[in-house]
């Protein structure tokens, strides 16, 4: 008996830029949605799909339940039907806490706790005894961090400046605080003489304090007048009240900012596992809990293999499944203490998906945001077999993807565009992928890799010595200055160790660009990330005599209903939440009086809804000029100048970064994966942003596994051979015609990409 097609039917879709279209998705099939970045694949694929299954599972519980879940509006569509349950698995940062591992998200942890606490000899006491954050288990020394915090001179102080240019390089202690200013003025120092010119005396006195049994005091100035106070030494004072106190309550300063000044050594006490030395005296087969949590997993698959103990070997059980899982993602190389910060957007996207493989559930819908994201060409066949497995588990996969290997393996494909933001949101082609033909992905399933046979000439090079950062074996490297240098190989094998860890401590002044989110406030607009709002205010209030505040909807220009929101979301008490435009202002977050000032005869709507291509021919002043030619410059001028950056695509969030930092020449960028969620079609703008740039007298230095942007490059070094132990070398330093004839990885995709782009070579 046959039955009837089960598909998901999609009617008059227009979240975001989606122009009222209609979809029908095919159960139980791959389906990869692409289109250029910013052309609607997000608005169809999570703002509409998956907000409307989520908000209808959660319709399953009482309604007193549904008040403590999380609570989704229903989306702009007009008819939503045969929606299966979805489980997302998103590029977002896994977690942001910095004892956050590999182990802990998995769930893996409490489980190894609960072994040593069950089996481990001597037995110490609970699972709970083990874990670094209890009072039994946390290490006395340390805290349970595994790492001993302690100030460095030489990245707190710049010895060639005075106190009052600054030497002090950390802003709580530089003469803009009071605590660099009593420094400057207590008449112990000289403020205008460069430390490295003091006297031996002195400059002990400045950063260590009076020597021991002496004291030192100073007069400070205070609104009660002159009083006496102790000098107690830059870094005896930067321990005390930055690194012995919770600074998470103090205003101003950041824990990054503590750490870029501090030296960070590994705790001598618990040898850098965090735990009480008590708790590693308990053992499985020899091994301590911190000794399993650095094993690398296959090692620790095989230890748990060994267990013996019936009640160890049952727990063990439970353990090896999410172990295999992350093996089995080409993960291998990590350790459960792997911390969740450290790891690459695709590194981390690769744990979420193993974490979700784990359930026997069928009739899902998975939906994958750019799961190839961080993935080198060799290991993207893994995923490709992982999506075919989920999908053989009678589940509909529905991927966001830009990598070509990915698309040719898909049962269907649908593209958005034709173009992106207001340019997009229409179905430009549905189909099987041999029916592509005349679309922007179609292009590039044609085009073949382009190999740079003409670099630049390097202007001598940044040298980095003995480099043993993470998994690096005593790295020595020339990387050429002037140039477009691609740092390449396979996930794990120490690209970032070199160049966001090793090269920016040495190279601090470098501008980074990496994969972190831009802020996701509703009233941040492309304007106000750029410095430039302030700027239009300022040019309206010139023309009108008003104050700038007016022409703000933050300020004494906000729609006095809506507080310059834009909408209104009414207290609804049980029922879903509802979003309704503003009717007093119709959605300009704008009063009626700030829309009726005028600037060269457009009022301030009419101005935030240029695009930046349009922004080009409306001012004249150099500073908003400069930054609308910056946005153009990374292929963001279809943007309006209103456009709220919680709105944007990840490739355009990563053009927006990357224009922020855009400054003149001789800067050294480094960036991480820049091609991350871009279309191939946008890959050679941001190709040509990176060749102005170095043409402009900078150096560009990526970490990239887009073959394109290797082949365009000036100068190519690459990692390995494999991740984590298995890496950390240099394979091969040259040019991309050069590496043609190299014996790496890489070199035989940069040849298969030569005879087709992506080829699907194993």
């Amino acid at each position: 008996m046959s039955r009837e097609k089960d598909e998901i039917i999609l009617r008059g879709l227009k979240e975001n830029n989606l122009k009222n279209i209609n979809l029908n998705l095919p159960k139980e099939k791959i389906i990869v949605f692409t289109g250029l970045s910013g052309s609607g694949k997000s608005s169809v694929v999570f703002d509409t799909l998956a907000t409307e299954s989520r908000r209808q599972m959660t319709l399953n519980y009482p309604a007193y339940v549904r008040y403590q879940m999380p609570r989704y509006e229903r989306p702009q569509a007009d008819l939503m039907q045969n929606l299966s349950p979805v489980i997302v698995v998103e590029q977002r940062p896994a977690g942001g806490n910095s004892r956050s591992m590999v182990g802990t998200y998995m769930d893996i942890d409490p489980l190894v706790r609960l072994l040593f606490s069950r089996i481990g000899q001597p037995a110490i006491g609970t699972a709970n005894d083990f874990s670094s954050q209890s009072t039994f288990g946390r290490c006395p020394e340390c805290g349970g961090f595994g790492q001993v915090i302690t100030p460095d001179a030489n990245k707190l102080v710049d010895f060639d400046k005075s106190l009052r240019e600054h030497a002090v390089r950390f802003k709580p202690l530089s003469p803009s605080g009071w605590q660099g200013h009593w420094m400057m003025t207590c008449g112990l120092f000289d403020p205008d003489k460069p430390i490295r010119d003091y006297s031996e005396e002195d400059r002990r006195l400045l950063l260590y304090g009076p020597r021991e049994g002496e004291r030192a005091y100073a007069p400070f100035h205070t609104k009660n007048g002159p009083q006496n106070a102790e000098w107690d030494g830059l870094l005896p004072r930067f321990t005390r009240v930055y690194i012995n106190r919770d600074i998470s309550k103090l205003k101003q300063v950041s824990q990054a900012d503590v750490l870029a000044v501090s030296a960070h050594t590994r705790c001598p006490t618990c040898q850098g596992s965090g735990l009480n030395p008590d708790v590693l005296e308990s053992r499985i087969n020899g091994l301590n809990i911190a000794e399993y949590d650095w094993l690398e997993l296959p090692e620790l698959l095989e230890e748990l293999s060994n267990i013996r103990d019936p009640m160890g070997e049952s727990i063990a059980k439970q353990v090896i499944p999410g172990v295999k899982q992350l093996i089995g993602m080409g993960l291998g190389y990590l350790s459960l203490s792997r911390k969740m910060g450290t790891l690459s957007g695709g590194e981390a996207q690769r744990v979420k998906i193993a974490r979700h493989l784990g359930n026997s559930l069928n009739n899902l819908t998975y939906i994958f945001d750019e799961p190839s994201a961080g993935l080198h060409p060799e290991e993207v066949h893994l995923l490709i077999g992982m999506l075919k497995t989920i999908k053989d588990q009678h589940n509909t996969v529905i991927v966001i993807e830009h990598d070509l290997s990915v698309a040719r393996a898909a049962d269907e494909i649908v593209e958005m565009g034709p173009g992106a933001g207001v340019s997009g949101g229409n179905v430009v082609f549905q189909g099987p992928l041999e029916g592509l033909s005349n679309t922007p992905t179609a292009k590039a399933l044609e085009q073949k890799l382009e190999i740079n046979h003409t670099p630049r000439n390097r202007k001598g090079y940044f040298t980095v010595k003995g480099a043993t950062d993470n998994n690096l074996k005593d790295v020595n490297v020339e990387i050429p200055k002037g140039v477009l240098v691609s740092v390449c190989g396979v996930s794990g094998s120490g690209k970032s160790s070199l160049i966001l860890e090793t090269f920016k401590e040495r190279h601090p002044e470098s501008i980074t660009v990496g994969q972190g989110g831009i802020g996701v406030s509703s009233r941040s607009t492309m304007a106000t990330y750029m410095g430039i709002m302030d700027d239009i205010r300022a040019a309206f209030a010139k023309a009108t005599g008003r104050p700038a505040g007016l022409f703000s909807f933050n300020s004494l220009g906000a729609c006095p209903v809506c507080k310059g929101k834009g909408v209104l979301t009414p207290e609804v008490a049980f029922a879903d939440p509802v979003t309704i435009p503003c009717e007093a202002c119709g959605g300009t977050r704008y009063s009626d009086e700030a829309l009726s000032y005028r600037y060269e005869g457009k009022n301030i709507i009419e101005i935030l809804e240029l695009t930046i291509d349009e922004a080009a021919d409306e001012f004249n002043r150099p500073k908003i000029l400069n930054r609308v030619h910056t946005l153009r410059d990374v292929g963001l001028g279809y943007l309006t100048l209103g456009q709220t950056t919680s709105s944007l695509s990840g490739g355009e969030a990563q053009r927006l970064k990357l224009a922020s930092q855009l400054r003149k020449e001789g800067q050294i960028y480094l960036l991480d994966e820049p091609s991350l969620g871009l279309h191939a079609e946008d890959d050679e703008k941001l190709l040509e942003v990176f060749r102005k740039l170095v043409d402009r007298g900078n150096s560009v230095i990526i970490i990239e596994h887009n073959l394109g942007f290797i082949a365009a490059s000036d100068w190519v070094i690459e990692m390995g051979p494999g991740g984590g132990k298995r890496g950390g070398e240099i394979l091969f330093e040259g040019t991309p015609e050069e590496m043609l004839d190299a014996g790496t990885v890489t070199a035989k995709w940069l040849r298969a990409g030569i005879g087709r782009r992506h080829s699907d070579t194993k």
